[in-house]
């Protein structure tokens, strides 16, 4: 077993609990330049998506979120602590999300991402995503905004 897969063993995955919102928003504060508001976490959680934090040691390390919709799922947000990224947390949450929604009855998931997000471009590719579309200035950036490269993957 590599080391990533040694350390990504050690994280217990659980759906995430309102109580935990503050420091799930904490974390993707530290890792965007625009991050989802704890609003953002409390309205998702609300509407029922299926949301999962990872911790090791009791530490929170990572986060997912999956909107779901008939047969399709939509990764709306994953992240991984600076400290625990490249160790197999985030393919670790996006198995989970994937199984997750699958078993909900999805038979296709959905993602956009950053083209400047080239770890989680390689993740998304190393899982069998392809590249289906780019939606123009889709995410806020320093210099106005970026595009968004658009993934799906059948399940």
């Amino acid at each position: 077993m590599n080391r990533a897969a040694a350390w990504a063993g050690e994280v217990e995955l659980f759906p995430l609990r309102e109580k935990e919102l503050d420091a799930v928003a904490a974390l993707e504060a530290s890792l965007q330049a625009f991050p989802w508001t704890r609003g953002n976490f409390a309205d998702s959680l609300a509407a029922g998506h299926s949301l999962w934090v990872a911790r090791r040691a009791g530490d929170l390390v990572g986060f997912s979120v999956v909107m779901s919709v008939i047969d399709e799922a939509h990764l709306l947000n994953l992240g991984v602590s600076g400290s625990c990224q490249g160790q197999g947390i985030g393919a670790r949450l996006l198995q989970n999300a994937m199984a997750t929604a699958r078993r909900g009855g999805a038979r296709r998931f959905l993602l956009e991402v950053r083209p400047s997000n080239d770890k989680a471009v390689a993740l998304y590719k190393n899982f069998g995503f392809s590249r289906i579309g780019l939606r123009r200035g889709y995410y806020p950036a320093l210099a106005g905004r970026e595009d968004a490269l658009v993934y799906e993957r059948e399940l």
